[in-house]
């Protein structure tokens, strides 16, 4: 351990005292009667706020739950209908409204019907109301829960 330095500077009446002990140095300036000690902080007290980084991970917004699945186009369905499975109702956590992407076209939303005749991986929508957005019968397409 090193030893305080003193060095007086009588033009401007203060006391300067360093010390430097690995790579920690802590500086003090005193005035006639005044105290203010500046002390540089240790390191480990600085990287002690940082969280680690699984901390951060499980911070993170619940995912937006989605399936790719395959769109079939039945007469029978009205027009501002979706029906779907309830096991992929479940999954997707379908509340009042399911949103239905096709790759290269419109997002479209959709009032889900829980059926229990339809299969797990496809969802049964209007034929007329997929004709006129350009979607054929059996198309690739992404549902997820709005």
């Amino acid at each position: 351990m090193l030893k305080p330095n003193h060095d007086i500077m009588p033009e401007e009446g203060k006391i300067i005292s360093l010390r430097n002990e690995f790579n920690h140095a802590e500086v003090s300036t005193l005035s006639e009667g005044e105290e203010k000690p500046q002390k540089k902080r240790d390191i480990k007290q600085l990287v002690a706020v940082i969280p680690p980084a699984s901390q951060l991970m499980r911070r993170e917004e619940p995912k937006v739950r989605e399936k790719r699945i395959r769109v079939r186009l039945k007469d029978n369905i009205q027009p501002d209908e979706l029906h779907l499975s309830p096991s992929l109702a479940k999954f997707i956590g379908v509340k009042e409204r399911v949103e239905l992407s096709v790759p290269g076209k419109k997002r479209m939303s959709f009032k889900p019907v829980l059926n229990e005749s339809v299969p797990e991986n496809e969802v049964w929508v209007n034929t007329e109301v997929m004709r006129e957005r350009g979607v054929a019968d059996n198309s690739l397409a992404t549902v997820r829960g709005a």
